[in-house]
């Protein structure tokens, strides 16, 4: 078996783990001899720079594990500050962002997929923002973005790591958006779970979305 971990920070934490172990380090020592896994991930990465990490993808790549989105929803995020007269107004605003966030992440999602192995994708975390008061603002406002990557992920069968629950306290993150290595610890146990025992782990939830290819 061999990993391939894809996306941005929230699994190239090295940075924010005060010499700790990354999310890659802590899934070496959890799954033992016999796996490999690689780092591709890039912090700060986007969607639009997932195609060039899987270009170079190791040969023998045999599982990837997909968590992007966070800092293309941060690029939108000035919409919760957007001003207006109804709450009416305010949802349409945010899903005329989430919407163009949807197509963008199912462009993503197949340029993965399109590999052709199996893909488990990691949902975007909340972060913590308790010291600033927008905590339950920000909490609610993901799940419009989390939906797009859940419905896209369902419609193609895809394993989901609901980060959210994975990272559920303030003590995972540093600098309000980065998973240190109490979180890394925490995500890296979630996709041991999620590849080791997909049986175990994984939700079968119907009916099926839109008709796309599951390849």
């Amino acid at each position: 078996m061999h990993i391939a971990l894809v996306g941005d920070s929230t699994l190239d934490n090295t940075a924010y783990t005060a010499g700790g172990p990354g999310v890659r380090a802590i899934l070496d020592d959890l799954f033992g001899d016999g796996v490999t896994v690689s780092l591709e991930a890039v912090d700060g990465a986007r969607m639009c720079d997932i195609p060039r990490q899987i270009d170079t993808l190791p040969a023998d790549t045999s599982h990837i594990v997909l968590s992007v989105g966070g800092n293309d929803a941060l690029l939108s995020v000035d919409v919760l500050s957007t001003s207006v007269s109804t709450v009416d107004e305010a949802l349409d605003a945010v899903a005329t962002v989430t919407d163009r966030f949807a197509e963008d992440y199912r462009r993503c999602l197949r340029s993965v997929l399109d590999l052709g192995l199996p893909t488990t994708v990691c949902t975007i975390y909340p972060g913590d923002f308790s010291d600033t008061g927008q905590q339950r603002i920000i909490e609610a406002a993901l799940t419009h973005w989390n939906h797009a990557i859940v419905q896209a992920a369902l419609d193609h069968g895809c394993g989901i790591i609901y980060l959210g629950r994975v990272c559920d306290d303030p003590s995972d993150y540093v600098q309000q958006i980065e998973p240190n290595e109490r979180g890394g610890r925490n995500i890296a146990r979630a996709i041991h779970s999620a590849v080791a025992a997909p049986e175990e782990f994984g939700v079968t939830i119907g009916p099926h979305g839109p008709s796309e290819s599951t390849t």
